[in-house]
């Protein structure tokens, strides 16, 4: 992964510029990328298009529900993808949080049957390790990134007709 850190700082910007290395595809609303870190494999996230919006308050409630569109199709295709790749694939989580992060954007979390039962029935954020270097987005994550893009692509497709 590109240790260059300018495009952490404007994600969105990078990705619109294509130097955003976690861009996955470009949806309606915004940008499906890949998490910065995999400690389940297939984590994903749905920026939305303008960084200056903060919560999904903020937006007309059409553009509210076409973000929320955009998130739950970028979640079937982590399930496409994921559930290809590993058959203890077990379902989703979905989180719009923004209380560190102040702008909008939906976590679309991939769950596993071999995760341990303690951290499985809850939040993924009671994980200690998850940001360890460990689990750090790299080359090895290359399929499934592949994997995503292709369910994302196919996804789209069938729903924005």
């Amino acid at each position: 992964m590109d240790t260059d850190t300018d495009w952490r700082s404007d994600r969105v910007g990078a990705a619109e510029r294509g130097e955003n290395p976690t861009v996955l595809a470009r949806m309606r609303t915004g940008w499906a990328v890949i998490g910065d870190t995999q400690h389940l494999p297939g984590y994903s996230l749905l920026l939305y298009e303008d960084p200056g919006v903060d919560q999904l308050v903020e937006l007309p409630r059409a553009r509210r529900a076409a973000f929320l569109y955009d998130l739950a199709l970028l979640g079937e295709a982590v399930q496409l993808a994921c559930g290809a790749a590993d058959p203890e694939f077990w379902r989703l989580n979905y989180e719009v949080l923004g209380n560190s992060h102040h702008q909008l954007h939906g976590h679309v979390h991939p769950r596993y049957l071999w995760e341990p039962e303690i951290y499985r029935r809850g939040p993924v954020w009671r994980y200690p390790d998850r940001n360890g270097p460990d689990h750090a987005l790299g080359d090895r994550h290359r399929p499934l990134r592949h994997a995503l893009t292709r369910a994302i692509h196919e996804v789209t497709a069938d729903a924005y007709g």
